[in-house]
């Protein structure tokens, strides 16, 4: 870590934590919990049943404030600050091998997101979080579960009218998998982004509209670049965006061919069992394409939500 990083997250007494640098990421830190003080959570929420979760959500910040407690140290102080933060924006962690059950890794995945606020409804499952494979054959009708081809560079709830601040990603099982790395770009490691900042389009509200499969019938206009919290953000995703005519589509495409091809973009390794989260207003996200193979089998959890105020 840099020295400004040092200084900034100072580790604190009686912390169960360590940070130090993703090794993918310039930007994002990796967090290594103690595994004692991980094993204990895990016991913590052992008669924590995961519709129960799914049904009450005061559970969810029942199962956030355990880990907080079983990590000490401002845990989740320090959570918080590192996704708020513009220089970092994100994180990693996991549950180092300490379990492979699914409930085990959907009650951690809770945890971690309510510590930083409450999680929005996922429309494709119904419920706070969902859960999908990437495959050999698939008949979706978005890039999402299209493991052959390039999942391009996005903001997520773009088509909704809920605030989305925080995007956590989850590994729970992969096998025969090649490729199909996460790809990150910080707005900031953007070299052109400005020059789609300028434009008059970059400030102008484009339609939104979702495909079946998201189950959300509402029709949302947003603009791709506004100044909220935490400076310039970006709202965008190539699939959902609706231009009206020949002069926005030139610029959508543009733009999203910059951003593909940006040197700034790193593609990020994440283990069985570990997740990232990542500041929904400065990140864009996506993923590369998967070596062909027929049986190729990756499960992923997806969060996200609002930073609780």
């Amino acid at each position: 870590m840099n020295a400004r990083t040092e200084q900034k997250f100072l580790k604190r007494a009686n912390a169960k934590f360590e940070l130090s640098q993703n090794p993918d990421h310039e930007r994002l830190l990796h967090l290594k919990l103690d595994e004692a003080a991980l094993a204990a959570f895990l016991e913590d929420a052992k008669d924590v049943d995961v519709q129960n979760l799914e049904y009450v959500p005061f559970m969810r910040f029942h199962l956030a404030q355990a880990l907080t407690e079983r990590m000490g140290g401002g845990f989740d102080e320090t959570l918080r600050n590192l996704v708020k933060d513009r220089h970092h924006g994100g994180f990693t962690v996991g549950l180092q091998g300490l379990s492979t059950e699914p409930s085990d890794y959907v009650k951690f995945g809770t945890a971690i997101g309510h510590i930083l606020g409450p999680g929005n409804h996922d429309s494709m499952s119904g419920t706070y979080y969902a859960r999908f494979l990437v495959k050999h054959t698939d008949e979706s009708d978005s890039y999402l579960r299209q493991a052959y081809r390039l999942f391009t560079m996005h903001t997520d709830g773009t088509f909704v009218s809920e605030a989305t601040d925080w995007l956590l990603m989850m590994k729970f099982e992969e096998r025969n998998a090649i490729g199909g790395e996460s790809r990150f770009l910080h707005l900031d490691d953007w070299t052109e982004r400005d020059g789609f900042v300028n434009n008059p389009l970059g400030s102008k509200p484009f339609l939104y509209k979702a495909p079946g499969s998201k189950n959300v019938g509402e029709v949302v206009e947003r603009p791709v670049f506004f100044h909220g919290e935490f400076g310039l953000s970006i709202s965008f995703i190539d699939q959902f965006v609706q231009p009206r005519n020949l002069s926005e589509a030139a610029y959508l495409r543009a733009l999203s061919e910059s951003m593909e091809a940006s040197s700034g973009t790193r593609t990020v390794r994440l283990p069985v069992g570990d997740l990232v989260v990542l500041n929904n207003a400065f990140y864009v996200h996506g993923r590369a394409p998967f070596q062909k193979h027929e049986q190729l089998h990756r499960e992923l959890m997806r969060q996200r939500g609002m930073f609780a105020r």
